[in-house]
């Protein structure tokens, strides 16, 4: 089946004799268990749900995994990553993280003696000279969040194997629809399913995906230890979103094509980042490794003040944190998103004060665009 009749064909609801077209709600913390000495399918809903099993097993096939997992957040997904790893383990991530990232890595593993160190990972052979022996995990994201840099993942997947070392890719920027690092090679997919998966703003989440079964046992012992599992109700609007991925990424992706055009054209506009703009300096990677430029621009304007000016005047574009839904937003990530950088990470990396995000919705382009210059123009 194509991407898109498989985000709506799939048995919603296993073994059940109504065949109800949507997934019900087990809204259950525990099961009946039919005998006192041996658990059935379902014992307790930290363990296992009804209706998150069929979320995660959705989620496994569009990314083509073999097993995926559910969490309560983005965070607590990246976080259960990190607790593959043991005290004195290192992580080499890549420069260019979310804030909230950044934040985990630096000031929270540290305390379980596990230390990330950073590097460019678009210089592979800076990146490989920054592995020690310690290192277990290469960590990165592309398109990174907020500067838009493409790191090749393929190339990523064979460095970290080369080192029997495990490639972890957050992938929110793009969902499976538009790349499958699987299929390029790396370990581990992780997606904040508060994005374009869920996409619509109603539901906080995190999702991992794996192929290897090993790796599968461990991460289901993890959730399942940790109770970070993501709750019945919230694997339902998870799922009804899901269903609706392409429908919107495709709006989203048309929309962002026409605003990169009238930003690029705009004289108060300093820079600007899509991926799927052949003026990008990633575009023909972002090409061979994905199937769209995704719906996130980066602009800089001439100022910071100037950048909080224009957040602060726009009528369509809602200011807020995260991105991926159906209503557009934009951001400052320096002030916002990524204010959260740990200051022994800002040695490292620099996120531009007058740098806007924008995340495009699925708005008529013409609205959207009229908001941007009304704007523009008051500068």
């Amino acid at each position: 089946m194509k991407f898109a009749t498989q985000l709506v064909h799939f048995d919603a609801s296993p073994d059940d004799p109504n065949h109800p077209m949507v997934t019900p709600i087990y809204q259950t913390a525990t099961f009946e268990q039919e005998h006192a000495d041996s658990f059935g399918r379902f014992d307790y809903s930290r363990s296992g749900n009804p209706t998150r099993k069929v979320l995660e097993d959705q989620l496994a096939v569009l990314e083509g995994g073999t097993r995926a997992f559910t969490y309560s957040s983005g965070m607590a997904a990246i976080a259960a990553v990190t607790h593959l790893l043991q005290n004195g383990d290192e992580i080499l991530a890549d420069w260019d993280l979310y804030g909230g990232t950044s934040r985990l890595f630096a000031q929270v593993l540290n305390r379980s003696g596990i230390q990330t160190n950073l590097a460019d990972a678009q210089d592979l052979e800076a990146f490989a000279a920054a592995i020690t022996p310690k290192t277990k995990l290469l960590y990165v994201e592309t398109p990174t969040n907020p500067l838009l840099r493409i790191l090749d993942l393929k190339a990523l997947a064979d460095l970290a194997h080369a080192h029997n070392l495990l490639l972890a890719v957050d992938s929110s920027a793009m969902s499976p629809y538009l790349q499958q690092p699987l299929a390029l090679g790396a370990d581990i997919v992780i997606h904040s399913g508060t994005k374009f998966l869920s996409g619509h703003s109603d539901v906080t989440a995190g999702a991992i995906i794996v192929k290897d079964q090993d790796l599968a046992k461990q991460l289901y012992f993890l959730q399942n230890a940790e109770g970070t599992a993501l709750s019945p109700f919230d694997s339902f609007l998870f799922l009804r979103g899901l269903k609706t991925l392409k429908l919107r990424q495709d709006a989203q992706q048309q929309n962002a094509a026409a605003i990169t055009k009238f930003l690029e054209q705009h004289p108060k506009v300093e820079a600007v980042l899509y991926p799927g703009d052949p003026t990008h300096p990633g575009y023909a990677l972002h090409q061979q490794q994905a199937r769209g430029g995704g719906a996130l621009i980066s602009l800089q304007l001439a100022s910071a003040a100037a950048a909080k000016q224009f957040a602060d005047g726009l009528q369509l574009f809602k200011i807020a944190v995260s991105f991926g839904s159906v209503t557009s937003t934009i951001a400052i990530p320096a002030a916002m998103s990524h204010a959260s950088i740990a200051p022994e990470h800002r040695k490292t990396r620099t996120v531009p004060d007058n740098l806007l995000r924008l995340s495009i919705g699925i708005e008529d382009a013409s609205d959207l665009i009229a908001d941007l210059e009304r704007q523009l123009a008051r500068l």
